[in-house]
């Protein structure tokens, strides 16, 4: 019999082979948050409004859906037991009962105008802490309302860090009072001449606040020392003059655009082009205020500082300025997150977490340089791109995405990799988490965003949370590919655009 239909994988999932639990005549009851999420899903599901039970007996007796906090020893965690007669769930803790919540609304289904739970014995804790998504909202601003959606989608699949990419050569997204020329002249176009856009601090703790209700970490980015086009249109004396390269030459030849300039805004999609004065010590009094006030509107533990593509700076300071940055950021209380160019650097803050962005294969010393995290006393984020890079095209002929990491990214190859064989020398215990990426030189709106991130954001979410590739058989390609085909239905019903079955599952051929 094939598994359930239930994504990313729980840690051990057994069907009894008793009879499924009936939804009509049912009573919801016990903690009011986890309640209240399940009787919103259960009714997009299937269309039924559960009554809930108060505890005061006003509700009359039905069989009861039970949703409890309790004493499981492993944080996220959960414990679900579905029979005919009832559902018993219970969490470590709400993001334990929040995540059962989501297993559940996978597994119900609509039969007239009943709706059923299949009789399963479900154990289910989280293989990596870190489950992270990326939104870049710097080549293309993407509004509040937007970021909510996205984080709707990403916490359905279990996912609790959001990565905000805050600031790139084409824009700067976040006003800061110490720094108020960045959002004031900084922020106002994205590739291609489209409108641009900047977060108010107001507009980050509303993310910030939706992000916790869904249990969802946000981590913020400012790429430097590269990627700083922009802070030259608000504070020049701070970067340096754009390194114009061969392969930004070819970039425009093939993209199209004009050659960066100092002091105009960069609507292009080449990089590497960009730094900030490395020896200046203007640029890390600019530093120190950016990291100190993200770091008092950010709860979360992590600030990361980006390192990535600094093609415009000597390799002497590029290491000068990743020690220095990466200190100022400890100093606030905060652990630093750098991409794993960073690992280069031998004087960077010991614990600092490397980002790897490199391929499945790692080439050119990539895996070397994350490593150096490691012997540094930090762990890893793994994001290869060739894999779940979501920016990737899903086909040849899709009009969004590019192809620079191996060419079209399908849903086989998005699945078909395991964590702790990409870097050798970094397994379990080095990898902190798993991380999928949404980059947007060719995303403009929230369709745009849906049409890249599914299907292939379930098998992010599976190498993320679920055992290792291969530990049983159905954790495989062939499983996934089975199990995945019954998401599309409730992505629809909770209204995620162009996710029909027959748009998404189109997408989803072999590498």
């Amino acid at each position: 019999m094939s598994a359930p239909s239930v994504v990313p994988l729980p840690s051990s999932m057994t069907a009894t082979g008793g009879a499924p639990f009936r939804l009509d005549g049912a009573v919801l009851t016990g903690d009011e948050a986890a309640v209240t999420e399940l009787r919103r899903l259960l009714h997009l599901r299937t269309g039924l409004h559960l009554p809930v039970d108060p505890g005061s007996g006003a509700v009359p007796e039905g069989r009861r859906i039970d949703l409890r906090i309790g004493a499981l020893p492993d944080p996220e965690s959960s414990v679900i037991a579905i029979d005919a007669d009832g559902v018993w769930v219970e969490g470590a803790d709400p993001a334990g009962l929040f995540y059962a919540v989501q297993t559940l609304a996978q597994l119900a289904t609509a039969s007239g105008s009943r709706g059923e739970l299949p009789a399963l014995r479900i154990q289910d804790v989280p293989r990596f802490a870190y489950r992270g998504v990326m939104l870049d909202v710097a080549r293309h601003f993407h509004d509040v309302r937007t970021v909510e959606a996205f984080i709707e989608r990403a916490a359905s699949l279990k996912f609790n860090h959001l990565h905000l990419h805050l600031s790139d050569d084409q824009g700067w997204r976040i006003a800061l009072d110490t720094r108020p020329l960045l959002a004031e002249r900084a922020s106002g176009t994205s590739i291609g001449g489209d409108p641009g856009g900047h977060f108010s601090r107001d507009d980050y703790q509303r993310i910030v606040a939706a992000a916790a209700a869904r249990h969802m970490v946000v981590v913020p980015e400012i790429d430097l020392p590269g990627h700083t086009h922009a802070v030259g249109l608000a504070y020049p004396e701070l970067c340096e003059d754009p390194v114009i390269t061969d392969e930004v030459r070819a970039t425009v030849r093939d993209f199209g655009g004009d050659l960066p300039r100092p002091g105009e805004p960069y609507t292009g999609l080449a990089v590497g082009f960009s730094s900030l004065r490395i020896r200046d010590e203007g640029t890390y009094a600019f530093v120190a205020d950016v990291v100190g006030e993200l770091a008092t509107i950010t709860p979360g533990p992590y600030l990361h500082v980006g390192g990535d593509e600094a093609l415009g700076t000597p390799a002497d300071d590029f290491a000068l300025f990743m020690e220095r940055v990466t200190a100022i950021v400890v100093a606030q209380g905060k652990t630093p997150v750098t991409w794993h160019e960073a690992g280069a650097a031998p004087g960077l803050a010991p614990g600092t977490i490397g980002q790897y962005w490199g391929f499945v294969e790692p080439i050119e010393g990539m895996d070397e340089k994350t490593r150096a995290f490691v012997a540094r006393g930090g762990r890893v984020i793994l994001s290869p791109a060739d894999a779940i890079y979501l920016d990737m095209k899903f086909a040849a002929d899709s009009p969004l995405g590019l192809t620079w990491a191996r060419g079209v990214t399908t849903l086989e190859r998005a699945y078909d990799w395991e964590p702790a064989e990409v870097i050798p020398g970094v397994g379990d215990e080095q990898i902190l988490g798993v991380e999928a990426a949404l980059w947007t030189e060719t995303v403009r709106d929230l369709a745009d965003i849906d049409a890249l991130l599914f299907p292939r954001i379930a098998a992010a979410a599976e190498a993320a949370w679920s055992p290792p590739r291969g530990s049983t058989p159905e954790r495989s390609w062939a499983s996934f590919r089975e199990r995945v085909e019954a998401l599309p239905s409730l992505w629809a019903a909770l209204g995620f655009a162009g996710t029909s079955p027959d748009s998404i599952l189109d997408r989803e051929g072999t590498a």
